[in-house]
């Protein structure tokens, strides 16, 4: 792009500049009262004072297909790094998603349906605790005596659920393969500026979970290959020599080895031929685990390099129907994937955190720490790009402590970012835009109804209509626009930044804005303020009058564009603007070209306007 020969005149004055450099942010009570307490800081760090709860969870589940009876005993002991004393603790038990007359954004078909969890034990400190009769997603427990600020406390807890037939996120994927996840009953967070997280689970929203210590057992029939989050402590044990020996080799092998065939699965010569195998998993500060097994379900595996300078390798596995074809590419894709995630020059450019990553053939196309559980495609292409969006969440919120429930533009838009990013290095700009734009922009951009320009910050929880926009394509493309305003450069060293301070932490949205400001050395609240905190959308109008392109920013956002002129000479220039030409005026910007004007024309690239009959401009 040729840059402009005279710089924008914007229309306001030096003092009009100031005004916008420091107007505040909008910040709620409770989050204004965590900055009070210093668990947070001005500057985008953890405040002197924060602190996070976690646990250590040991469970035991048993599932047997195509029996349905889920059963699972789990000793959690909790750790209060508070500063309060605690005289209950708030349970999440999501699995009770499927009771009849649980609170969910949709219908309910029959097979989604079941009876839910049942709790056959519960004891605190050894002692028994009555529960809720009518157990919902969170419900509170009175503890037998408060516990203290630094004390911990030890639960007991024995349950079972019938799996549902229908599987989204998890259930019964076919009748002898199961997909579980939030399967096991935890404790909820606890933190600096809500307290306990007491908001009901609701089907189409996502999650909010400490980072903890895992010690995971699953125990399944002979014949059944579990796959789960963690690390597998004993091969030895559950596979017999050859399928083990195949599964080390794999962890150094760059080629894609077939640890389980079809032909192996029939002749039985996968696993230990005992009645029940218990595979046993273990995985450090972490914030979640997930399950998957099948006694048909086919295994690859191979690894790649993710940090080259420690030359640190992750395992990559995938799981899946032999007759699945697209699936037969994904251990290759994710190699891919996660090293060029990981690749410094790349984007998040941060090493992949963890050992291994899995994917398993599922209906869900949905994130967990470890493991994707992605739907079968007709396009590979679209199967990867659906694969490369759900890895990418291993930054956000794996990597970061994310309120998903209540910030989800946290996570799903720097996903939506990554997603475009590496499908520009698999496929190129043309085929990456187009999918950025089908999928991300134009649902949104073209949809008028007032839910769809809700300002971003407006919390995930409270949003229904919006909030696919508000979480996915809204956010991305502030990513974008500020990327684009600071540089690759400078952007990546605040992201990175923001990204290290808050790393294995819960970060929440004033985090995120106060970090890059002060990494990138720019008080950007005026950016900020009018991406997150308006009901803008975006639309721009030209109009031209010689030498002088006035473009007018209806719709509001401090987006960047191109402006496209022909000379009257006959001569032609691109001229790119960055979304700096709005900081001092949103609604108005004056471009000055070197000479008279034939044509202009506005180019927004991904940020698709909303009204484009007036971006363009000709000599009458």
């Amino acid at each position: 792009m040729i840059k402009p020969l005279l710089t924008f005149l914007l229309l306001a004055g030096l003092a009009d500049t100031a005004a916008a450099q420091t107007t505040p942010l909008y910040m709620p009570r409770d989050i204004k009262a965590a900055f009070a307490k210093g668990t947070r800081s001005p500057d985008g760090r953890p405040g002197p004072k924060y602190w996070q709860n976690r646990a250590r969870y040991d469970i035991t589940v048993q599932a047997a297909p195509p029996a349905r009876d889920i059963r699972g005993r789990e000793t959690i002991t909790y750790f209060n790094n508070s500063p309060d004393t605690l005289r209950q603790v708030v349970l999440r038990i999501i699995q009770n998603i499927h009771k009849p007359g649980a609170s969910r954004d949709g219908d309910a078909a029959a097979d989604y349906l079941t009876s839910g969890v049942v709790i056959d034990t519960f004891l605190v400190a050894g002692q028994s605790r009555p529960l809720p009769q009518n157990l919902g997603t969170a419900p509170g427990v009175r503890l037998p005596r408060p516990l203290a600020p630094h004390d911990s406390v030890k639960f007991a807890v024995a349950w079972h659920f019938p799996i549902s037939k229908e599987s989204g996120r998890e259930g019964m994927i076919d009748p002898t393969t199961y997909f579980l996840a939030y399967f096991y009953p935890r404790i909820a967070v606890y933190d600096d500026y809500a307290g306990w997280d007491r908001l009901p689970f609701v089907d189409s929203k996502e999650f909010y979970n400490d980072f903890n210590d895992y010690t995971l057992r699953v125990k399944a029939p002979a014949n059944y290959i579990v796959w789960a989050t963690g690390t597998l402590q004993n091969p030895d044990q559950v596979l017999q020599k050859d399928a083990a020996k195949r599964l080390k080799q794999s962890m150094t092998s760059d080629k894609v080895l077939h640890i389980a065939t079809a032909a192996d699965l029939a002749k039985k010569n996968i696993t230990a031929q005992q009645p029940m195998n218990t595979w046993v998993w273990t995985a450090r500060d972490i914030s979640d685990m997930t399950v998957g097994l099948s006694d048909h379900y086919v295994w690859d595996a191979a690894s790649v390099i993710v940090d080259a300078k420690a030359k640190r390798r992750a395992s990559v596995q995938a799981a899946y129907a032999d007759s699945t074809v697209d699936f037969r590419e994904s251990v290759k894709n994710a190699q891919f994937a996660l090293g060029w995630f990981s690749n410094p020059n790349n984007w998040p450019g941060v090493a992949y955190p963890f050992p291994k990553m899995t994917a398993f053939q599922g209906f869900a196309d949905m994130e967990y720490p470890m493991m994707v559980n992605d739907s079968p495609q007709k396009d590979p292409k679209f199967a990867q790009f659906v694969q490369d969006h759900e890895i990418a969440h291993t930054w956000f919120p794996f990597y970061m402590g994310i309120n998903e429930s209540r910030y989800a533009y946290m996570d799903e838009g720097w996903a939506t970012t990554f997603e475009r990013l590496i499908n520009t290095a698999e496929n190129g700009a043309e085929t990456a835009d187009k999918f950025y734009k089908q999928f991300r922009v134009s649902r949104w951009i073209n949809d008028r109804s007032t839910t769809q320009d809700l300002p971003i910050i407006t919390p995930s929880s409270e949003l229904k209509a919006g909030y696919g926009n508000n979480a996915y394509g809204k956010p991305s493309l502030s990513y974008f626009a500020l990327k684009d305003m600071l540089g690759d450069a400078l952007f990546k060293k605040s992201l990175h930044e923001y990204m290290d301070r808050w790393h294995g932490k819960h970060p929440i949205p004033w985090d995120y804005f106060n970090s890059m400001s002060s990494a990138s050395g720019q008080d950007l609240n005026w950016f900020f303020n009018n991406w997150f905190f308006t009901n803008n959308y975006i639309d721009l109008a030209v109009t031209t009058s010689g030498n002088t392109v006035t473009v007018q920013n209806i719709g509001g956002f401090a987006v960047p564009f191109d402006v496209v002129v022909e000379y009257a000479d006959g001569s032609k220039a691109t001229l790119h603007q960055s979304p700096a030409v709005w900081q001092a005026n949103q609604r108005q910007a004056v471009i000055i070209l070197p000479k008279a004007a034939k044509s202009v024309r506005l180019d927004g690239g991904i940020f698709m306007d909303a009204n484009e009959k007036d971006n363009a401009w000709s000599q009458r």
